[in-house]
């Protein structure tokens, strides 16, 4: 059975000139005047790029099914990241480039995508908790906004927290921009 832009759904991974693509958004539109079409926010797999595209609606396009499994962060051999399947316990190699480790420590739990057994993307939880390792002192001071200041994580990522914090202290951080998001008991 062939698949057509009527059936594109979020989520969906579709196959455009040999690159695969993730809807993250789609509309389908029926204009007063002229054929309807499907319009769609898109993100490449790979790269990350993200673009609209609108298609015409009923056209066939190739769609492709990508695994997402949870897999545990175990540690780093080289130039790849090891993770393992809690259910088989398989290590699994993933390369560097598709692994954003500025806040993966082991143990961490990873949403890592695959299309035909190749990993495509590891996706960190939303916020983790951290150890602060290196911080100047706050200093109150004469100023008109609350003060941030330069704190540096067990992973070796910086991060912007506020003055009272001190070494020692866990943190929650968000893994999509590396904002401070509070204390951790």
């Amino acid at each position: 059975m062939a698949q057509t832009t009527n059936d594109i759904k979020n989520g969906s991974v579709l196959n455009l000139d040999g690159q695969l693509w993730t809807v993250i958004k789609f509309q389908h539109v029926k204009p007063g005047k002229g054929p309807a079409f499907v319009r769609t926010t898109i993100k490449n797999v790979l790269s990350g790029k993200i673009v609209d595209k609108t298609f015409n609606a009923g056209m066939k396009i190739q769609f492709e099914t990508v695994d997402n499994r949870t897999l545990q962060y175990s540690y780093e051999d080289g130039d790849n990241f090891v993770f393992m399947d809690m259910d088989t316990y398989d290590q699994i190699m993933i390369p560097r480039d598709l692994v954003d480790s500025k806040f993966l420590l082991e143990g961490t739990d990873c949403i890592v995508s695959f299309h035909d057994g190749t990993p495509l993307s590891v996706e960190l939880p939303a916020s983790v908790v951290l150890t602060v390792t290196h911080t100047e002192p706050g200093l109150q001071g004469n100023r008109s906004n609350a003060g941030t200041k330069p704190a540096t994580v067990e992973t070796g990522a910086e991060v912007q927290v506020p003055l009272f914090i001190n070494e020692g202290e866990k943190i929650k951080v968000d893994t999509r921009d590396g904002s401070y998001l509070g204390r951790e008991n």
